[in-house]
């Protein structure tokens, strides 16, 4: 049978060339017609003419030659990639939190808004709190939705590759409101669902501490373990979302349970401070015990704080070994709130992960702190926008 090949016609052409030109403008700074045709490989009538175009279409801004006494005949035309041309928006919507930040079309933070969540009883009332959120951070920046192009949203969660939220566990349910339908609705622009330690993940390889890492985890540790995995530089989804979730943590010895670094802390200082035997310095602070407390006192040299970390970490160990076990990511980077506070216990990690499995990765701990989920979901409405850029229909404020 023959088969019938797709015929290069000059506005399918025009349309390829202009996609990879747009892509390489908006990975460099300002370039030159004779720069662009040296990275494209296209001809000089090429470049101009679809640089035109994508000038018409907003994508691309044409500035003043630059001055070269050396040169002969016309000054070169310099374009540059127009990263206000619209906005996007990562959206972290954590079980206490909250987060979105408005950012420019090179990934750059333009704007910041947070909402607590934690009194919420239903889904429809968190989507109206994220919905005030996101109103907050565009009026702050004088951003209008018409600017907006795409909205990347983490949850915790599990979401296929369609978007759709895994609703099989109770603590799933809770965001699963017909959030993306009711926003956009809400908006006019497109969101993005992923689950959020996916998205840390695509954070961390963007600009975190993975960056060149294309075999990598991203553990998420504060009050219940989730991990997002990369393998070859692709995220791993699963037949219905749900790779990289760790319920199976219930099974493996010594660890039990899905609580993460934050919870097991807290909740081991909280039960020192109640037992009168015992003798630590979390006994003189006040209120409820926090993770950063325990964390603060062992660096005073606290044997009960330090007997928590010792805890925390052969635990953490077992379950970076689990990842390194099954899914031999080069990197493991443990993220969120209390990332920073847990370099503490890489030395411990590192040194038990080696009588675990014969395939330790490296462990390191996130830069990106509590914005490591809304900066991934930046980058998740990011390639949106790259993908459908000639297809998206670009308004002035």
């Amino acid at each position: 049978m023959a088969v019938t090949q797709a015929t290069a016609t000059p506005p399918l052409l025009r349309r390829v060339n202009a996609g990879k030109l747009l892509g390489v403008l908006s990975n460099a700074g300002v370039m030159t017609g004779t720069g662009l045709i040296q990275a494209t490989g296209l001809t000089r009538a090429t470049v101009h003419a679809v640089c035109n175009d994508l000038i018409s279409m907003g994508w691309v801004v044409e500035l003043d030659p630059g001055r070269d006494d050396t040169a002969v005949g016309r000054p070169s035309r310099r374009f540059e990639f127009n990263s206000r041309a619209g906005y996007v928006l990562g959206i972290d919507i954590g079980d206490a939190k909250t987060t979105v930040l408005l950012a420019d079309l090179r990934g750059e933070t333009v704007a910041k808004a947070g909402r607590s969540v934690s009194d919420v009883k239903t889904p429809g009332e968190r989507t109206e709190i994220v919905h005030r959120t996101i109103v907050e951070a565009l009026a702050s920046a004088g951003v209008c939705d018409t600017q907006v192009l795409a909205a990347g949203v983490g949850v915790a969660a599990p979401v296929d590759r369609d978007g759709n939220i895994l609703v099989d566990d109770e603590f799933w349910r809770r965001f699963d409101a017909g959030l993306a339908k009711r926003l956009t609705e809400l908006h006019g622009w497109p969101v993005l669902l992923e689950n959020d330690a996916n998205l840390a993940a695509l954070g961390e390889q963007w600009r975190g501490e993975g960056r060149d890492v294309d075999d990598l985890a991203v553990l998420l540790a504060g009050e219940r373990f989730g991990s997002g995995l990369m393998d070859s530089g692709r995220l791993l989804h699963g037949s219905r979302g749900g790779a990289g979730e760790m319920v199976y943590l219930k099974l493996v010895e010594g660890v039990g349970d899905t609580h993460g670094i934050a919870r097991i802390a807290r909740d081991r200082g909280a039960a020192a401070v109640a037992d009168p035997a015992v003798d630590t310095v979390l006994r003189t602070l006040d209120g409820p015990i926090t993770a950063e407390q325990v964390f603060a006192a062992a660096g005073t040299g606290d044997e009960v704080a330090l007997g928590i970390l010792q805890h925390v970490a052969g635990r953490t160990a077992r379950v970076v070994a689990t990842l390194g076990i099954l899914f031999n990511p080069e990197l493991v980077v443990l993220g969120g709130a209390v990332a920073q506070a847990a370099k503490a216990l890489l030395p411990d990690i590192e040194r038990q992960l080696a009588g675990f499995t014969s395939t330790p990765p490296r462990v390191a701990v996130s830069s990106l702190g509590d914005a490591i989920v809304s900066v991934g979901a930046v980058r998740h409405a990011l390639n949106y926008v790259e993908q459908h850029a000639l297809d998206l229909n670009l308004k002035p404020a």
